[in-house]
């Protein structure tokens, strides 16, 4: 993708306690929601899939943030949405989290040597709905630098329906699909590892395994080491405060996950519901229905919210709670 100098990135928002240039991936864990809303414009040739490497986002959240933009020819000037603000997903801030919904991976790390944990996210691919990725906690077992591909009988004989013969083993090199870096997990025959179609990051195009962009995995590869807890997660509805602020992000369920999601309305208010019980909270309903029902991918405000004992505390003062 080609940036024209004019098109300097215009900051929308910024939370997570520090200013993350586009393209950075890494922010400070300090609230439930990190990253920032940036815009950018686009040249004549640029694809939606060549602006979503360019600013590690995949090809589904950049559709979906920009819904009027052609995916195949952007157009000179376009103003483009990069949708990299993120609420965290409800789990233990600790090892790799995939929310598979939201084909995005983060990877947690504590506070060390004085500095603050902080979260790196990459967006990823996941599993076709007949080949879906699987949900649960598992680790990461070992690690493999140019790995080869041992097919299974089953992928052999869906490739060879189509006319397309795969070896018993594809050596590594540039055209073997598991890229040049592997990460294993303890669920058999489900790995973490790179691509050579990095233009399919963003959808559900794999066999369940999570694939990433190649610069992507060569970061995971050398960031996380065997051990590591992996949790695979099913929430496509994710809840956050910052700054007082109640923030609602939503995805596109999964297709197999039609029934478990019918009431949507009702699934987020429980939601937040449980998420915190210990806070005064104030919902904008029109505000949460129009995030819920707008399914943009983005974060949005949909209300306030403030610890219980500090708002206690507020009115012991004489002072306004929450408004």
């Amino acid at each position: 993708m080609k940036i024209k100098p004019s098109a300097l990135l215009l900051l929308i928002a910024t939370l997570g306690g520090v200013s993350v240039p586009a393209g950075a991936r890494t922010f400070s864990l300090k609230s439930d929601v990190i990253g920032e809303l940036v815009l950018t414009s686009s040249v004549r040739t640029d694809t939606i899939a060549d602006i979503a490497r360019t600013y590690s986002q995949g090809y589904r959240e950049m559709r979906m943030a920009n819904p009027s933009v052609d995916p195949w020819l952007a157009g000179d000037d376009t103003e483009i949405v990069v949708p990299s603000l993120y609420v965290l997903p409800d789990v233990p801030r600790e090892g790799v989290t995939v929310n598979v919904p939201e084909m995005r991976f983060y990877h947690f790390l504590p506070a060390k040597n004085g500095k603050p944990a902080t979260v790196a996210t990459y967006p990823i691919s996941i599993g076709r709905q007949d080949w879906s990725t699987p949900h649960g906690v598992t680790r990461v077992i070992s690690k493999v630098k140019d790995p080869s591909w041992t097919p299974p009988e089953s992928i052999r004989r869906e490739h060879a329906a189509e006319g397309d013969i795969l070896p018993k083993v594809v050596p590594p090199g540039p055209q073997n699909p598991l890229g040049a870096y592997a990460l294993r997990l303890g669920l058999t025959g489900y790995l973490i590892h790179g691509t050579d179609k990095p233009y399919g990051i963003g959808m559900r195009v794999t066999h369940g395994c999570m694939r990433l962009y190649p610069e992507d995995i060569e970061t995971v590869y050398h960031t996380i080491p065997v051990g590591t807890p992996v949790r695979l997660v099913n929430q496509p509805y994710k809840i956050g405060v910052a700054h007082g602020q109640l923030y609602l992000e939503v995805h596109p369920h999964l297709e197999e996950d039609a029934a478990k999601f019918r009431d949507q309305f009702t699934y987020v208010v429980e939601l937040i519901s449980k998420r915190y019980p210990n806070y005064e909270v104030r919902i904008d309903w029109q505000a949460l229905r129009r995030t819920l029902y707008g399914v943009d991918g983005i974060p949005a405000v949909v209300g306030r919210a403030e610890r219980t004992a500090t708002v206690a505390a507020r009115r012991a003062l004489g002072r306004s709670p929450i408004s």
